[in-house]
């Protein structure tokens, strides 16, 4: 490697050649950075004491730097944007020139033939800066005076029309003399001696200037021969940039690490996916291996396209795959991925897996009617793929759903009927796309309900008129607290002010009320002539039977779920109070007292019985309770390091033998230390959820 600090335009004159090559991203620099050099620019050529404006290092790799060639063509791997940013610049003062005249040193053709040009070639050895797809025809036209036309670069095209602009007799000069004093850091790399991406990853080691993605592609490409590079590119990694379109550079990341989750089974960080695709490609740069991976990479991102951007041919799956785009199920995506390969491998059938769409829809609109966290679904979605039994694709995936419990659990049907009939659905996120299903399920001519408006049957007003209050009764300020936002009480209409506050009886008979509504969510209200407490249950319990035909539990026979239910670990069947020798007496009573406490931590608090300690589990064990002579010995699994313990309860027990998980043991004793105890009992709780 040869580096030294050099004046730009030295670097760029003189015969030679500076590639972008075809791996990096195009030319993406804005109006106001194109600003902030121009006024740098004329900040140092207003003030003769400074040495100069340094902007930034230029880095290109040749075949040799003691390699004699004609036009040495020089393959840029950072600092593509100041660069072609100079030299439209460059291009913007030369075209003034030709118009104007001007007491420079320097003219039209000088600055074409010293710093655009290589006069004395062809083709496109002729042009010093050579870009990528059409960054590249729309700069050559620019450097030949042509009017850009058609399918033209625009950034490219903006910024030259900026810097015409901002150009005039007045600052010619200082323009020029500004630019004749801008410095960079030339860094030459050599073949067989340098390696170009442990450099390129060094000065992009912020993050901000490169996505991950970007760090990826110039990974897999950078290494290889021109010839691979180009293959590679054009037939695998252009065509993905393309299927993104717009999307590609805030979608395009997520996608990696959705393919690599799927790849590797384990989530990486966001800021992290790069780091672990060279873990994943063991850092090989082996043209076969790294093509092999593009292929692939190249084949998931078109399933990807298909379900996230809503590119899918089929008009069924991508019904599909909007529903999951409405709940927002981007963690399903890992688990997706591999099931639609197999749909493409024809594995399974296009009714099977809109089976399985159907039953993730399911699955994850119950739980959020349940309130259940989502924290653990990722990882849920990131293993669930192995749960499946290709013989019986689908039966083993519902086993699977139909087996979660706890925070991993598929709500059962009494759960759901229960909760939906009575959660605040007006202040629900995916409310819309409730109504929406309850309104059009089973239907073909569907409703835009789009046009519609949610109405409050009982309105929202808390002065409720007297015919309200008298439908309602005396209680009518505690039924109309209970059930205002609830599903019974809630329906679409196009007439939302005409119905406004009036009474049920208006919104029935005026026009476009409830008993002229074409909608299925307004039928009950035709049927009834009043609106009460009584009426609103009524239809919450109707409307929550459809819901339960809509988002299917599984209802796997017993007989079923026993063919994928491998042996349990030896634990609760086995063992109960009876088990433990010193649970008795005071110490049986300190035990329930306790457990009470650990159970009304969360619902998904699990108690199992093991050999020598009672553990508690939700995501894994949290606290495990060794009965002893004289007091509960309980471990918390938990790092010693993080538990607040101001009262020095705790000891550390870390790579100590115990029986029970965790670093951290404390006694219980009596039940005057109970609500201390508990303190450290809920901080090992959430500990668990940290890394979910």
């Amino acid at each position: 490697m040869k580096a030294s600090s050099a004046n730009l335009l030295t670097v760029i004159k003189g015969p030679k050649q500076f590639v972008i090559p075809i791996y990096q991203r195009t030319y993406s620099w804005q109006i106001s950075q194109c600003n902030k050099l121009l006024n740098d620019i004329l900040k140092v050529s207003a003030d003769p004491t400074l040495p100069g404006h340094f902007i930034g290092s230029v880095v290109y790799f040749q075949e040799s730097i003691h390699t004699v060639s004609d036009v040495p063509r020089l393959l840029v791997i950072d600092g593509q944007q100041r660069i072609t940013t100079v030299s439209l610049l460059i291009a913007a003062l030369a075209d003034f020139m030709k118009k104007h005249e001007s007491s420079l040193d320097t003219n039209f053709s000088k600055l074409q033939n010293y710093y655009l040009l290589n006069p004395e070639e062809d083709g496109d050895l002729k042009y010093k800066l050579l870009l990528t797809k059409r960054d590249k025809e729309t700069f050559i036209n620019i450097v030949n005076g042509i009017q850009p036309e058609g399918d033209y670069s625009l950034r490219v095209v903006e910024n030259f029309e900026f810097f015409k602009e901002k150009i005039n007799s007045e600052n010619v000069s200082d323009i020029y003399n500004g630019i004749l004093r801008l410095f960079v850091v030339d860094v030459a790399l050599e073949k067989d001696k340098d390696n170009p991406q442990l450099i390129f990853e060094s000065m992009n080691s912020t993050g901000l200037d490169l996505s991950q993605a970007d760090l990826i592609r110039n990974y897999v490409l950078m290494g290889q021969d021109i010839k691979v590079q180009t293959k590679l590119y054009e037939k695998y990694w252009y065509p993905m940039e393309r299927g993104y379109g717009n999307d590609y550079a805030s979608t395009f990341n997520s996608f990696m690490r959705d393919y690599l989750s799927v790849k590797t089974g384990m989530i990486p960080q966001i800021d992290r996916v790069y780091e672990q695709f060279k873990i994943y490609v063991r850092d090989s740069k082996d043209p076969d291996v790294i093509a092999g991976v593009v292929q692939d990479i190249e084949k998931f991102s078109r399933y990807y396209v298909n379900i996230v951007l809503h590119k899918e041919p089929d008009q069924d799956l991508q019904r599909g795959f909007r529903a999951l785009s409405k709940l927002k199920v981007d963690v399903s995506y890992p688990f997706l991925l591999p099931v639609y390969n197999d749909f493409c491998d024809g594995l399974i059938s296009k009714s099977e897996f809109l089976e399985i769409v159907s039953l993730i829809e399911s699955y994850v609109f119950r739980r959020a009617i349940c309130g259940i966290p989502t924290n653990s679904l990722n990882k849920t979605f990131v293993t669930l793929y192995k749960a499946i039994v290709k013989e019986n694709y689908v039966e083993s995936l519902q086993a699977a759903f139909q087996g979660m419990e706890s925070y991993k659990r598929f709500p059962s049907d009494i759960e759901f009927r229960k909760e939906i009939a009575l959660k605040d659905v007006y202040n629900f996120r995916p409310r819309n796309y409730l109504l929406n299903n309850l309104e059009n399920y089973g239907r073909k001519e569907l409703v835009n309900i789009d046009a519609c408006t949610i109405e409050h049957v009982m309105p929202q007003n808390p002065d409720l008129s007297t015919d309200w209050q008298i439908m309602l009764g005396d209680t009518w300020k505690e039924v109309q607290q209970s059930y205002l936002h609830t599903l019974g009480n809630l329906t679409l209409t196009g007439y939302n002010s005409e119905l406004s506050d009036r009474s049920f009886q208006r919104k029935k008979v005026i026009e476009g009320g409830f008993n002229d509504s074409p909608l299925r969510l307004n039928r009950y209200m035709k049927s009834v002539d009043v609106w009460t407490e009584e009426q609103i249950i009524q239809r919450a319990e109707e409307l929550a039977g459809k819901a339960i035909e809509i988002w299917k539990f599984p209802n796997l026979t017993d007989e079923v779920m026993n063919r994928y239910i491998g042996n349990e670990e030896k634990g609760s069947a086995d063992y109960d109070l009876d088990s433990y020798e010193f649970l008795k007496g005071d110490k049986l009573e300190l035990y329930f007292a306790l457990r009470k406490r650990v159970m009304n931590v969360d619902s998904s608090v699990k108690e199992e019985f093991k050999k020598l300690y009672i553990a508690f589990k939700s995501v894994t064990n949290f606290v495990d309770i060794v009965p002893q002579k004289s007091r509960l010995r309980l471990s918390l699994n938990i790092e010693f390091d993080k538990i607040h313990d101001p009262l020095n309860l705790c000891k550390d027990v870390t790579n100590l033998g115990r029986w029970g998980n965790g670093d951290v043991e404390v006694g219980l004793q009596s039940l005057d230390d109970l609500d201390n105890v508990m303190d450290l009992v809920q901080q090992a709780f959430d500990a668990q959820f940290e890394n979910v």
